[in-house]
């Protein structure tokens, strides 16, 4: 079905999974449009603790938007904006703050971000939180920063899925945005591909060859409670979300070859959305949910279509090039993200939707998977890059891509989860 990763991995190829896959951070193509603010250790950091003022810097400096410098020794939340030693540093914003252990065994966080070129506070804040949420608290603070000198919301305390092999044991993974804090949502000795966040960011679906055959399930992210929802004759494949959650567009093959149906997301009668003598795969609903956009072959190779999801005639959207999939809209819609072919390389492709204008975002050669961070910046894809497979992000125009590194993982198949964690 094109989907050359997926379809890989349903046939066994070779992927590798880590014990506990932990992310290092490599940007390139940064240029003069950083934004430099200057931090420094929080008081009340100690060693063993998770470090607010390190996971914040990281998350800054992966956005590609900021250029992180060190705050001048001694600063927090109550200090005194020192301007004219920040701006001597070439700082244009200041983040200080401290945390404190309180006797039931939480901690008081509390930090302040200035703009050190008007000598004005930008925000302050303080929040209670477990220990066991300082990392998160971290992201939301990162978060908080980016929002307010960017104006856009931070994805940093969002969620992504992947998928691992190691040997014949498949997995898949759900981590922080920054591939820390993860968890292992399933194992199993037989391939997983296609996960796809629930819009509000509590369920996840995805394809499972556990029954030696292709079976859609929708698994809760909490408590690991998950059920069966589409095991019909034939492959059950590619499960997408509708924007309220209450269907999923999947891709059956239960009547010859595999086309597009839509139904409950507690599985039930499907309802066919295509009917085609070619195969239609890959759906995915537009944000308005009034589309569903898909990839068939009806005209000759592979192109992307879209298809009102209440039924209709199917259009077409690519024209450049014979071999066009993987479509990914970004959440306001107006940007389509996939994969062109062009010559033997795959690369990652977005189109302006109301133009037709297309870019292509990488110079790589085998691209696949693109998903959207949730404020529409940046889309999370997996490559290969120096005989590896990684995942990397892009800023929308390309220019400034960040590599998630493993600890000698190969990964596969990204979904970026919503906002709303």
């Amino acid at each position: 079905m094109w989907s050359r990763r997926r379809l890989t991995a349903a046939l066994g190829a070779s992927l590798v999974l880590p014990a506990a896959a932990q992310f290092r951070v490599e940007i390139s193509g940064v240029g003069a449009t950083q934004i430099p603010v200057a931090l420094g250790p929080f008081r009340g950091e100690a060693p063993g603790m998770v470090s607010l003022s390190s996971v914040i810097r990281g998350n800054l400096e992966r956005s590609g938007v900021f250029r992180s410098l060190d705050a001048p020794a001694g600063l927090d939340e109550r200090s005194r904006l020192p301007q004219a030693e920040v701006r001597a540093q070439g700082a244009d914003a200041l983040l200080a703050g401290s945390l404190n252990r309180l006797a039931d065994g939480t901690f008081d966080v509390r930090y302040r971000l200035w703009d050190a070129v008007k000598g004005t506070e930008v925000l302050a804040r303080a929040v209670t939180v477990p220990a066991a949420d300082l990392r998160l608290a971290a992201h939301r603070i990162a978060d908080e920063v980016f929002e307010a000198l960017t104006g856009d919301k931070g994805v940093f305390a969002t969620r992504i899925a992947y998928v691992t092999r190691s040997g014949r044991q498949f997995a898949l993974h759900i981590t922080d945005a920054d591939g820390e804090g993860g968890q292992v949502a399933l194992r199993s000795s037989e391939p997983i591909i296609s996960p796809a966040w629930s819009p509000n960011g509590r369920e996840i679906a995805y394809v499972s060859f556990e029954s030696q055959k292709a079976v859609v399930w929708v698994q809760d992210v909490a408590t690991g409670q998950r059920s069966m929802v589409a095991n019909f004759r034939g492959s059950n494949s590619a499960p997408a979300w509708s924007p309220d959650g209450s269907e999923l567009a999947v891709t059956l093959s239960r009547d010859a070859p595999a086309q597009i149906y839509v139904m409950p997301r507690t599985g039930g009668t499907p309802r066919r959305l295509t009917t085609s003598p070619a195969i239609d795969t890959e759906p995915v609903f537009s944000p308005d949910g009034r589309q569903v956009y898909f990839v068939s072959d009806r005209g000759g190779g592979p192109q992307i279509y879209r298809v009102p999801a209440s039924g209709g005639n199917a259009e077409r959207v690519t024209f450049n090039g014979s071999y066009n999939i993987s479509p990914a809209l970004s959440p306001d819609g107006r940007t389509m993200a996939y994969i062109n072919r062009s010559g033997s390389a795959f690369r990652l492709t977005t189109m302006d939707l109301s133009n037709g204008i297309v870019q292509t975002l990488t110079d790589t050669a085998d691209d696949e998977s693109p998903s959207f961070a949730p404020n529409g910046r940046l889309i999370v894809f997996a490559t290969r890059a120096q005989g590896r497979d990684v995942l990397m992000t892009t800023t929308l125009d390309g220019k400034i891509k960040t590599r998630l590194l493993s600890s000698g993982a190969d990964m596969r198949e990204p979904a970026w989860g919503p906002f709303g964690r």
